[in-house]
Order: C-alpha cells, then sequence, then structure tokens
C-alpha cells in the first residue's frame, strides 16, 4: 500500500466515524406517526415527479443543527434556522424511460420567508443505499441541513436504486440521475406546498462528486427547458468528475487518483456502466479472479463501502486483467461511449453565475475536471469561476466549500438577474 493509499483510506474512515448525528435527537414530528403519508400529489409532465408518499424523518432546533455541523467540522455559521425533514417518495423514470419510484429528502426551514426558494443538492458516490440522504441521518445531509438552517427548502434526490428505490443504482448515468433529480424537484414542490411552505421557483443547484457532476448536467436540463416552472439562479457544484475521457479516466493510471478511490470508483462504474451500454459480457473480460466471481454482487446496495474494498484487489492495475486495463488505458466503441455520454454536462453557456469548488489535493476527483469544466464553460461565454480551496483532499473539499456555497446563495446568487 502507497503512503497517499494509507492516508485516503484514514481520511474516509475519519469522516465516515462521523456520520452519525452524535447526540442529537431525531424526533417524529410532533403528532404525524413515523410511517409514511400519502398525499394527493399533482400530476406534471404526466405521472413523473407526482408525490406517492411523505414520511417526516428528522426535525432539529438551529442549536441542534448547529452542533451536527461542528460535530463533523463544519462552519455553521450559515445557519438561522431549525429543519425539518421529510422523506418524499415519488413516480420517475429508469433510465429506459420505463415508470418507477425513487425517494429523496426534502428539508424545510422552520423560520425564515412563508415562500422559500429551492436548492437542489445531488449527493457524492455511495455504494449501500440505506446511506442515501432520506435514509440516513450522515454527512449526506450536510448540505440539506446547512442551506434549509439557512433559510432555503433543500431537494436532495436519493437517485434510482438508493434510499428506498428499486432495482441497482445507475453509478454515472448522467440521463436517469438528471431525470430523477428534476422529479424530485417536482415531488418538493407540491409537498411543499402541502406542508404549508409554498416555493417561489428559483431554484439554485449544488452538489458533490458524482453530484457536482449531476448539479451541472441539471442545470444544462433547466436552460434547455425542462420545467418552466423553475428558475435558475446560480449553480455551484463541488468536486464533480465533469471530464471522465479527459481527466479523471487517465488520472486512474498516472497516480493522481490514489488506489483505494480508483479501486471503488472504477470497479462501481464498470458494473453499473456494462448493465446500459454492454462493453463486457462476461466479469472475467475485465476483472482478475477472484475479483471477477464477486465484483457485481458486491454493488448490489446492501454492502458497506469497507466490505466491497475489503473484497477487492488494493490497486486498479490488480483489479483488472490486462486487456481490461488496456481498454480503459485507450477506450474505444461502447466503453468510450460511455464515458462521453457523460462528458458534455459542462458543454452549454449558462445565463447565471457559476463557481466550479474543487481542490488543489483532491486524488479522489482531480482539480483538473474543474479547470476543464470551466474552459468548457468560459468557451461558450459563460461567467465561471474554479474555487481552489488549496490542500485539501475530497472529502476536505466538501467540508470547507459547503457552508461557502450557502453564502454564495446568500449573496450573489440572490442579487443576480439573468
Amino acid at each position: 500500500m502507497s503512503d497517499e493509499t494509507g492516508k485516503t483510506q484514514e481520511t474516509r474512515a475519519s469522516w465516515r466515524a462521523r456520520r452519525g448525528i452524535a447526540g442529537v435527537a431525531v424526533p417524529v414530528l410532533a403528532g404525524i406517526a413515523g410511517a409514511p403519508v400519502a398525499v394527493a400529489g399533482e400530476q406534471q409532465q404526466g405521472w413523473r415527479g407526482e408525490v406517492v408518499a411523505v414520511a417526516p424523518v428528522a426535525e432539529h432546533d438551529a442549536g441542534q443543527v448547529r452542533r451536527y455541523m461542528e460535530e463533523r467540522g463544519i462552519d455553521a455559521g450559515p445557519v438561522r434556522y431549525g429543519v425539518r425533514a421529510y422523506r418524499l417518495t415519488y413516480r420517475t423514470a429508469d433510465p429506459y424511460g420505463k415508470p418507477t419510484t425513487a425517494t429523496g429528502l426534502l428539508t424545510l426551514p422552520t423560520g425564515g420567508a412563508h415562500r422559500l426558494g429551492l436548492v437542489s443538492d445531488t449527493h457524492g458516490t455511495m455504494v449501500k443505499r440505506t446511506d442515501a440522504p432520506s435514509a440516513s441521518e450522515d454527512l449526506n445531509r450536510v448540505p440539506s441541513y446547512l442551506n434549509a438552517g439557512a433559510g432555503r427548502a433543500v431537494a436532495a434526490p436519493d437517485y434510482l436504486g438508493l434510499g428506498e428505490g428499486p432495482g441497482p443504482h445507475p453509478y454515472m448515468d448522467t440521463g436517469s440521475a438528471v431525470t430523477v433529480s428534476l422529479d424530485m424537484l417536482r415531488a418538493a414542490r407540491t409537498a411543499a406546498a402541502r406542508l404549508g411552505r409554498p416555493l417561489t421557483g428559483n431554484l439554485y443547484a449544488t452538489g458533490f462528486s458524482q453530484g457536482g457532476q449531476v448539479a451541472m448536467a441539471l442545470g444544462k436540463a433547466l436552460a434547455q427547458g425542462a420545467d418552466q416552472h423553475f428558475r435558475l439562479k446560480a449553480l455551484a457544484p463541488i468536486s464533480g468528475p465533469y471530464d471522465l475521457e479527459g481527466t479523471e479516466m487517465p488520472a486512474l493510471f498516472d497516480g493522481r487518483v490514489n488506489d483505494t478511490s480508483g479501486v471503488l470508483y472504477i470497479s462501481y462504474w464498470l458494473v453499473a456502466q456494462n448493465r446500459l451500454h454492454h462493453f463486457y459480457g462476461s466479469p472475467r473480460e475485465v476483472f482478475r479472479e477472484p475479483y471477477a466471481d464477486r465484483v457485481e454482487s458486491l454493488f448490489d446496495g446492501e454492502h458497506e463501502e469497507d466490505d466491497v474494498l475489503g473484497q477487492l484487489a488494493p490497486t486498479v492495475k490488480q483489479l483488472l486483467t490486462p486487456a481490461g486495463y488496456e481498454r480503459l488505458r485507450h477506450p474505444a466503441g461502447a466503453l468510450l461511449g460511455a464515458m462521453r455520454a457523460a462528458d458534455d454536462t459542462c458543454a452549454w453557456k449558462p445565463a447565471v453565475p457559476v463557481r466550479l469548488y474543487a481542490g488543489g489535493a483532491d486524488t479522489d476527483v482531480p482539480i483538473g475536471n474543474a479547470r476543464t469544466c470551466a474552459r468548457t464553460l468560459a468557451g461558450q461565454g459563460a461567467r465561471v469561476r474554479v474555487v481552489d480551496q488549496g490542500a485539501v483532499d475530497h472529502f476536505g473539499s466538501f467540508a470547507v466549500s459547503a457552508p461557502q456555497v450557502v453564502r454564495y446563495f446568500d449573496g450573489v446568487a440572490d442579487q443576480y438577474q439573468p
């Protein structure tokens, strides 16, 4: 194991240890049972976004939210209000356009304006379905509680196949991630109105890691008219893999991505993307033994990240067959198509300000992803700034950037008129 890999494993372990609420109570809302409550949701664009059920999952006063942040090393300065959080179950479409359901977290402030702006927060890579925002009070709720604590509603989709959604998660499938995120916004609009906190239609998009890429793609979809109700005001993704072909995949092989994260990401990506793009018939074509016999079952949504990593090779080169390794180094055909399907999220001209937050010492998603995205956006005439957080790693970029994003939305974004 390299020194860098050891540091990354230690960082992952320390952040996972902070996932629990650590002393902050999680009561069910007074007078409401813990079981889901059926809601007669409005249909928008047919069945997509229709609310199936709403269940309260958390309520914290402002002091509890601040302690939640402080225990995780997050600046709690933006927090002014308490929060109430609900799990939404709603109708959406799978990667093939067929009807399915998904879940997500709607978080509302307990104070502030009656009508609320809405933040879309899309989360990073996770392998266990119960780590999703609506299912677990861990780090994936930090942006929801920060932004709601500052006075906005927050819609955080679990994505397909995570939380209580059926089936496997189509990891890094941009199209379905945008679909499920849009439908979460529609479900949030319905549910917030029923809960007495209607939305204004102003939307602010952020997300971390995988979710940073989803946030950028969601912004592009809205700019192209995906839903006329929501008015995009600002984009502020954090450490997203916007450039798989040109940055992220090459970084697996030249040392910019650490071994531990590289093994997790590439095995997850290959398994999930093969279901959609079919670039191998048997895992043995890509993965070495004994990993080929177990790798697909490890990504069933039921395994912890440590369990997955513990049953795979320590490096990408030891994980993949020589042929599989070379195919990734020199992608073509369906493999290249899968990468490029995720790589057009920055090829548009936002009419709103964009900030791309990233860490200079990130060995999960190198900062080159953000710089490539910024160049692409600027080439379209967009206003864009890369916020380099300096010598912080992947999770450190999230910890530093999340409160800055809230302040950005509070200040520049609120005053900006496209």
